[in-house]
C-alpha cells in the first residue's frame, strides 16, 4: 500500500494536485492546516483521504486527531501543535506510545522528519507550500506498507 503523507498546504494546493498524478496513492494523510481546502483535497484524490485539524483550520469540523490501522500498524495522526512539536518530538512520541500507536504522523513544524529511534516511529512530511528546512523545498513523505514493514521516503519538489 502506498500512502501519500502531506501537511501544511495552507490553501496553496497546486503541488498536492501534481503529487496525486505523480504517485497515484492508495491513501492520502494530511496532517492539518488545509485552511478550508478539505473538500477540494478529498475530491481530487481517487483514494481515501484523512485530514486532521491544524492550528490554522478555523471554523472547521475536521477531527483533531485520527487513529488508523494501516496494514499491521496502528497509526495516530495529529497536527502536533498541542504536543510541543516545535520544541522536538519527544512529547508526541511519549503520547503515541501511551496510546499504543506504532507510528505517529504529525505536521506543524514545516520540516520533514522520519525518526525511528525508540518504540514509536515519528513522521512529519514538512510542508508542500511553506517549507522551513534548509533549502526550503516543498516536502512530503511516501509511506510504503508491506505485510510486516513500513518504508518512509522523504521526497522534495
Amino acid at each position: 500500500m502506498k500512502v501519500l503523507i502531506i501537511s501544511d498546504t495552507h490553501r496553496k494546493n497546486e503541488n498536492y494536485f501534481k503529487l496525486l498524478k505523480m504517485h497515484n496513492p492508495d491513501m492520502v494523510i494530511h496532517c492539518g492546516d488545509a485552511e478550508g481546502s478539505e473538500y477540494a483535497l478529498s475530491e481530487a484524490a481517487d483514494c481515501p483521504v484523512q485530514i486532521v485539524l491544524g492550528n490554522c483550520d478555523f471554523f472547521s469540523y475536521l477531527p483533531r486527531e485520527v487513529d488508523l490501522q494501516i496494514g499491521p500498524f496502528k497509526v495516530w495522526v495529529t497536527h502536533g501543535h498541542n504536543y510541543y512539536v516545535s520544541m522536538g518530538n519527544e512529547v508526541i512520541k511519549r503520547e503515541a506510545a501511551a496510546r499504543g500507536a506504532d507510528i505517529v504522523i504529525y505536521g506543524h513544524t514545516h520540516k520533514p522528519v522520519v525518526d525511528r529511534k525508540g518504540k514509536v516511529i515519528a513522521v512529519n512530511p514538512g510542508s508542500l507550500s511553506y517549507p522551513r528546512q534548509e533549502g526550503r523545498r516543498p516536502s512530503y513523505i511516501i509511506m510504503e506498507v508491506g505485510e510486516k514493514d513500513a518504508k518512509f521516503t522523504i521526497e522534495y519538489l
